[in-house]
């Protein structure tokens, strides 16, 4: 890709998107702007990147613009960013917003621009994209030509896998997505804790516990079978996993599982409407 790539935000999620994207494009490519200076200028350092010194700086200088904060700043940001891409649309050469913003549709994204012909890409990575194993849904309309669409997938395709999706589905797949490595985690977590607790060491148990959720993951996916055959595989009859499957759901397992995917949906679209 010949063209320049900005990030507003250097947290911990443009981090990992940038890592990856680096891989694909040369790091001299990129601009990154933060509020904090410092960490834009310790990430661009780091990475071999630029630091802008302003939002407005890095969206003049890109041809992509990445928008990596919180919902709750998205109003201000747009509107101290939106003299670049309206001069840029005016001159017939509209960049590209691609944001990963939770809850924020594009339509939000539009009026806080007031430019309802600006081209725009709603992603939702997670943070697995750090290593490359990343799942990041991607969505845009009519406005962002096929072009840009294959640069930005050529862009994110270190990351992980890819994955086009109806926008009115978002806010419930990001559950699924963005928000689950850390319901994951926390079962991990509590794994290992009951390995350590019958006898194995930290490290061994959290390792065990690792290995056999990327395992079962990758059953899921390369199999095809629905979760519960997968499941009944494992537990044969009177024996010690059906034991546990029991215990799980006596202390509400899936109904927890549910309660939480429920609540960020909830929480994704309250974020919003916060824009």
């Amino acid at each position: 890709m010949n063209k320049n790539i900005a990030f507003i935000g250097a947290g911990v999620m443009a981090g990992a998107i940038l890592r990856g994207a680096c891989q694909s494009v040369e790091p001299g490519q990129f601009w990154i702007a933060d509020k904090m200076q410092e960490k834009a200028e310790t990430l661009a350092t780091e990475l071999g990147c630029m630091a802008a010194a302003s939002n407005l700086e890095a969206a003049r200088a890109a041809d992509y613009i990445f928008l990596c904060i919180k919902p709750q700043m998205a109003a201000e940001v747009l509107q101290e960013i939106a003299p670049a891409l309206r001069e840029s649309l005016d001159a017939g050469q509209p960049k590209v917003l691609c944001s990963i913003l939770a809850g924020v549709t594009i339509d939000t994204i539009r009026v806080c621009l007031d430019s309802p012909r600006q081209p725009v890409v709603r992603i939702m990575p997670n943070t697995p994209a750090l290593v490359g194993a990343g799942f990041l849904l991607i969505t845009a309309d009519e406005t962002v030509p096929e072009a840009h669409s294959q640069a930005i997938l050529n862009l994110l395709a270190p990351c992980g896998a890819l994955q086009w999706l109806d926008e009115r589905l978002f806010d419930t797949a990001t559950a699924l997505t963005g928000s689950s490595p850390a319901f994951y985690y926390m079962f991990i977590d509590a794994m290992a804790d009951a390995g350590v607790q019958a006898g194995l060491p930290r490290q061994q148990a959290i390792a065990f516990a690792a290995q056999a959720a990327l395992g079962s993951a990758a059953m899921v996916l390369e199999t095809g079978q629905h979760p519960g055959v997968l499941k009944d595989m494992v537990c044969s009859p009177g024996g010690s996993t059906i034991a546990g499957v029991s215990a799980l759901e006596a202390g509400g397992f899936r109904q927890a599982v549910m309660s939480a995917v429920a609540a960020t949906c909830a929480r994704n679209k309250e974020l919003g409407e916060m824009v």
